[in-house]
């Protein structure tokens, strides 16, 4: 566990220190913040109420869930078990770290950024945007750069990351299996 930590810390100062950018300073801590996405939200939202008909509603519950879940697991179980430290409240351990946002005051272990983008990008990829591929890659991409801002600006680890991903992950599939099997009863 002890070289995996290593690792971590040391993946977390290449991406934070070593690779940063002025661009990206100025970038990626604005791909952090829900304001900045909720355009992308509202376009959710009207599709769905547009083009899913008597499925809209079962949609918008299943994705507002799979978020809930998500975010439930990391921030109020994962979090408070493991008690990990944010990268910004270790200066001591990492002298040059790079902070661009606020640090905040929970924990890291696991990013709920990653966990909520991730169990979004995952209920759209495998419910209702399945085609084209390309799609599904811009999602999984969305996700990805949000997940990567979270250690470019200094508030979380890779394996924090990694961590979140994966809860997200878990809960997107979940509901879109969900999704497409209530469709499939629903259309029956």
């Amino acid at each position: 566990m002890g070289d995996l930590l290593k690792f971590d810390q040391h993946l977390f100062e290449l991406i934070n220190i070593h690779w940063s950018h002025p661009f990206f300073d100025a970038v990626l801590p604005m791909f952090r913040e829900k304001l900045f996405w909720l355009p992308f939200y509202v376009f959710l939202l009207v599709y769905a109420l547009v083009n899913l008909g008597r499925l809209r509603w079962l949609f918008v519950g299943l994705l507002i869930l799979a978020v809930g879940l998500s975010d439930l697991t990391s921030s109020e179980l994962i979090k408070k078990t493991v008690q990990r430290p944010r990268p910004c409240h270790e200066q001591t351990k990492i002298p040059d770290i790079h902070v661009l946002v606020p640090c905040g005051s929970g924990y890291s272990f696991t990013s709920s950024h990653a966990s909520n983008h991730f169990a979004v990008a995952m209920f759209l990829m495998f419910s209702i945007f399945k085609r084209p591929q390309l799609l599904k890659w811009l999602l999984f991409l969305w996700a990805f750069t949000i997940s990567y801002a979270q250690v470019y600006v200094g508030v979380h680890y890779p394996l924090d990351v990694l961590g979140g991903a994966l809860v997200g992950i878990s809960y997107g599939l979940l509901m879109a299996w969900v999704f497409d099997y209530l469709r499939m009863r629903i259309n029956d």
